[in-house]
């Protein structure tokens, strides 16, 4: 399933929410609970690939329990994907995508960046941001806050009084979905709910005493979405070809196949000594072709576009806003 969360208003109250409340046509589409209040967030999925059914107003209507939200359905287990894979087994009424407005699938507890995980963005680090040249023999790991999530379309704040080196790296994200501690990399995997994108944003400049936390975790600088693919989708998560663009121009173009640690490794690594639980995120690393590995370098402006792209997810596309 392409899970995702999602608003709508009351002028894009359509049929597609009516009968899903009133599968009999009888006029009464009022519901106790009824999450469909305007503004409210909702849970969806994503349904031959321009069109939403609302998971939250489908429960409802069936009378099924079913969480209101993804990290309440991560939590919640396979019960809950079960249940929402049954409402959806009965060719629910829908709405188009273009009628919602998407929203950050969740609010991880916590997100661990990925750094120097591709070997030609170790070469292009090394030569242009002073990382060492060697390929790290562990992963290179550092901490993005909640607070900096912001979801597909959400700007990127860009405050030229803190930065002029504002850069992208589009990564896989890993959805954790049961508790993992001194997990073994052959096991790794089976904790794992889903998949994701986000677009790991850099401050270069505020890099201090070679730590990460302010470069990387200021608010907006990890766009996340636009849906969360089930595990069972995407069997191997080393096979998916990955990019990015900015104002329409390919910048970054590799295949996860190219991480240094792989997904199973870097679970295995991480729940060494930090407990993973549902809902956390892991942002895997960057490919090369990021604004500082250029020549000359170029960095994000008000006014571009971010658009990254992951095979079997789809693309997350955010807009730079001034914000001084």
């Amino acid at each position: 399933m392409h899970l995702l969360t999602f608003r709508v208003d009351d002028a894009t109250r359509d049929a597609a929410h009516d009968a899903a409340h009133d599968p009999g046509g009888t006029g009464d589409t009022h519901h106790a609970g009824d999450a469909g209040d305007a503004g409210a967030t909702r849970l969806g999925v994503l349904v031959d690939g321009d069109r939403v059914a609302d998971l939250t107003a489908l429960a409802t209507a069936a009378g099924a329990r079913l969480p209101l939200d993804l990290l309440g359905l991560i939590r919640a287990g396979e019960p809950a994907l079960t249940t929402a894979r049954e409402l959806l087994a009965g060719a629910p009424a829908t709405r188009p995508l273009a009628e919602v407005s998407l929203c950050a699938p969740l609010r991880p507890g916590k997100i661990v960046g990925v750094g120097l995980n591709y070997v030609e963005h170790v070469a292009e680090s090394h030569r242009t941001l002073d990382t060492d040249r060697e390929l790290p023999d562990r992963p290179v790991l550092f901490g993005k806050p909640s607070t900096a999530v912001t979801g597909p379309g959400g700007p990127i704040l860009h405050n030229a009084d803190l930065t002029k080196q504002l850069d992208w790296e589009c990564e896989l994200a890993v959805v954790i979905g049961t508790p993992a501690f001194r997990v073994a990399e052959a096991d790794a995997l089976r904790h794992v709910f889903g998949y994701s994108i986000v677009n790991d944003i850099s401050a270069r400049d505020q890099r201090r005493s070679g730590q990460w936390f302010f470069s990387k975790g200021q608010d907006s600088y990890a766009p996340f979405g636009p849906v969360v693919v089930t595990a069972d989708e995407i069997p191997d998560p080393q096979r998916l070809d990955l990019s990015l663009k900015v104002n329409g121009e390919l910048r970054q173009d590799s295949n996860t196949r190219h991480m240094l640690f792989g997904v199973a490794r870097l679970i295995a690594d991480i729940s060494s000594g930090v407990t993973l639980e549902p809902g956390d995120v892991i942002s895997t690393g960057s490919p090369s072709g990021v604004g500082a590995g250029m020549v000359p370098p170029q960095f994000l402006q008000p006014g571009d576009l971010v658009e990254a792209t992951i095979e079997r997810i789809g693309t997350l596309a955010n807009p730079v806003v001034d914000a001084r």
